[in-house]
C-alpha cells in the first residue's frame, strides 16, 4: 500500500467503509496582523489589566482601562477613526514613580465685553463664556470649571487668584508634550481674548520619567503583533524595544519568527531631530518626525500612523503607504511647516516625514531608522518600513504552505523510488513547491522575476543530518513607485519638416 495515512491502521480487519480528513492542500489562509498599543494610564487608574495583555474592542473599555482622558484612551480613540474593524490589542503602563506635568494659564484685568476664552490643550479646543466686567479671579475659575468637565482631555484644572494651574492625569516626561495654546484659529476665526483681560498661557513642563519598557516587553511574551505603537521615543525605551525585535534574538529571529514593526513619533526642531535619527539604526523601527508646533501630542501622531499603515499593509503588504490620511491630525501652521529640503534632510537621517494636504495630513515616506551596516557604510536594503512588512509576509506565506502540506512528511533524496501517495519529499518537491508558490506571489504583485528566482533557487538536503533540507530563497521583492522624474524639454515651435 502506497498511500500514506496519518490514522487509519494498515491492518484493521472491521469491515467496511473509513474515511480520515486531511487539509494539509486546502490551506489558503492568512496569518492575522494584530495591532498592538503601548501606552500609559492615568496615575488613579486601578483596572486588573495594567501591565498585562487585553485585548479592547471599544473605547469605552480603554477609557475604563486606562481611566478618560489617558494617553491609552485617546491613542485608541484615534486608532479607530482610520481603522474600525482591525484586532486592537493594548498593554496598559502606569509610571510608579516620577512626576506630573504642569503648566499655568495667568488671567489678569477685568473684562470690558463679553466673549469666551479659547484654550487649546493637547490641539483640543476648551470654551470658557467669560460675562462682561467679570474679574480675572471669576474668568479663571470659569475656565477651570470647563476644563474638569471636559473628562476625555488629558489634564486637571486649578484656578486660584487668576492662575489656572493644568496638571497632566500621569507622572511621566510624556506630559511634557502636551501644548497648551490659546485663539490658535485666530481672529479671522472668531478666536480672541474679551476686552479688557489679558491670558498668558506657560508650556507643560516639569514632567519626569517614563515607563518601564522591560516589564512591558516581557508582558508581551512570544504573542505576534505586526503593528506595535510605542509612543516614546527616549534612549531607554528605543534601546529597550531594539533588543525585543533583534533579528538573532528577538522578534525577528529564526527560533520565534514573530515579526512586527515598531511606529513612534517625536516632536523637535530640524536639528533635535536629525541628531535624534543620527543615534539611531533599527531596521524595525520608524519613528515619525514633527514640528515643534503641531497641536496634537506625540502619542495622538503615532497612533495616527500605526493605524493608517496597518489598514493599507493588511490590504496589500506590497504597496506603499504614502499619501494615506491621518484622521484626527492637526498640521503645523503654514509657516512653522518642514520645507522639501528640511524633510530630505530629515529621511536621509531615518526619520519618518509627513504632509498636509486635502484637508488631511498624510504619511510622505514612512522609513525606518536603520541607515547602515555594521561596518558603518550606507546601506538601504531596509529604508522603507513597508520592506519589513513584505520580508514578514512572504516567509509566513511560504511558512504556511510548507507546514500544512509538509508537516508529517518523510524525507528521500531525489531519484528515490517511491509509491505515489506516499507522505514522502524530496528536495525536488520542495524545490517546485517554492516555485509554484513565487509564482502566485508574483501574479498577486509581491515580487517579480520569477525566472531569475527559480535559476538562483536552492534546495539541498544537509550533508550531515539527512532530516534537514537548506533553502537559499532569493525573492525579488516588488518595488514602491517612490519617485517619479521628468525632464520638460519644452519647444516654442517645433521646426517645419524638411
Amino acid at each position: 500500500m502506497s498511500i500514506g495515512f496519518s490514522n487509519i491502521p494498515a491492518d484493521i480487519r472491521v469491515p467496511l467503509f473509513y474515511a480520515e480528513m486531511d487539509n494539509s492542500a486546502a490551506n489558503s489562509a492568512s496569518s492575522a496582523m494584530r495591532r498592538l498599543i503601548v501606552a500609559q494610564v492615568n496615575d488613579n487608574a486601578t483596572s486588573e489589566s495594567i501591565g498585562k495583555l487585553v485585548l479592547v474592542s471599544s473605547l469605552a473599555l480603554a477609557k475604563d482601562i486606562g481611566g478618560q482622558g489617558s494617553m491609552l484612551a485617546a491613542m485608541y480613540d484615534t486608532w479607530r477613526k482610520t481603522d474600525p474593524i482591525g484586532e486592537i490589542w493594548c498593554l496598559p503602563l502606569i509610571k510608579d514613580a516620577g512626576a506630573p506635568a504642569k503648566a499655568t494659564i495667568t488671567i489678569t484685568g477685568a473684562a470690558t465685553e463679553a466673549g469666551l476664552l479659547n484654550v487649546y490643550v493637547g490641539g483640543v479646543r476648551v470654551q470658557s463664556t467669560v460675562v462682561a466686567a467679570a474679574t480675572a479671579a471669576i474668568a479663571a475659575g470659569a475656565l477651570a470649571v470647563k476644563i474638569n468637565a471636559s473628562p476625555d482631555l488629558p489634564v486637571t484644572a486649578a484656578a486660584v487668584d487668576g492662575v489656572v494651574t493644568l496638571t497632566c492625569k500621569w507622572a511621566g516626561e510624556s506630559g511634557n508634550d502636551i501644548s497648551i495654546a490659546m485663539n490658535r484659529l485666530g481672529k479671522s476665526n472668531g478666536e480672541m481674548t474679551p476686552t479688557g483681560l489679558t491670558v498668558v498661557a506657560t508650556a507643560m513642563t516639569a514632567g519626569v520619567g517614563a515607563p518601564d519598557q522591560l516589564d512591558a516587553i516581557a508582558a508581551l511574551g512570544d504573542e505576534p503583533f505586526e503593528f506595535m505603537c510605542v509612543p516614546w521615543s527616549d534612549v531607554t525605551t528605543l534601546n529597550a524595544w531594539k533588543d525585543a525585535m533583534d533579528d538573532s534574538t528577538g522578534r525577528w529571529s529564526w527560533a520565534k519568527q514573530l515579526f512586527g514593526h515598531v511606529y513612534s513619533a517625536k516632536r523637535g526642531t530640524l536639528g533635535t531631530l536629525v541628531a535624534a535619527g543620527q543615534a539611531r539604526n533599527d531596521q524595525h523601527m520608524t519613528i515619525q518626525a514633527m514640528e515643534p508646533s503641531v497641536p496634537q501630542p506625540f502619542w495622538v501622531q503615532a497612533a495616527a500612523l500605526a493605524a493608517r499603515t496597518a489598514v493599507f499593509i493588511s490590504a496589500d503588504a506590497s504597496r506603499p503607504t504614502q499619501s494615506g490620511s491621518l484622521p484626527g491630525l492637526d498640521p503645523a501652521p503654514a509657516s512653522d511647516r518642514f520645507t522639501l529640503t528640511e524633510r530630505q534632510s530629515l529621511l536621509n537621517y531615518g526619520m519618518a516625514t509627513a504632509y498636509y494636504e486635502g484637508g488631511y495630513v498624510r504619511i510622505q515616506r514612512s522609513i525606518t531608522t536603520y541607515q547602515k551596516n555594521a561596518y558603518g557604510q550606507a546601506d538601504n536594503s531596509y529604508l522603507d518600513s513597508e520592506t519589513m512588512h513584505q520580508s514578514a509576509y512572504i516567509v509566513r506565506r511560504m511558512q504556511s504552505v510548507i507546514t500544512s502540506k509538509y508537516g508529517r512528511h518523510k524525507l528521500a533524496s531525489d531519484g528515490t523510488k517511491f509509491g505515489a501517495g506516499q507522505p514522502i519529499v524530496t528536495p525536488s518537491t520542495i524545490r517546485g513547491e517554492l516555485i509554484a508558490q513565487y509564482g502566485k506571489l508574483e501574479l498577486e504583485g509581491h515580487v517579480e522575476n520569477a525566472e531569475l528566482f527559480a535559476e538562483h533557487l536552492v534546495v539541498e538536503r544537509d550533508t550531515q543530518d539527512p532530516s534537514r533540507v537548506n533553502v537559499l530563497f532569493p525573492p525579488d521583492y516588488i518595488n514602491g513607485l517612490r519617485i517619479f522624474a521628468m525632464l520638460n524639454q519644452f519647444r516654442l515651435q517645433y521646426d517645419a519638416a524638411a
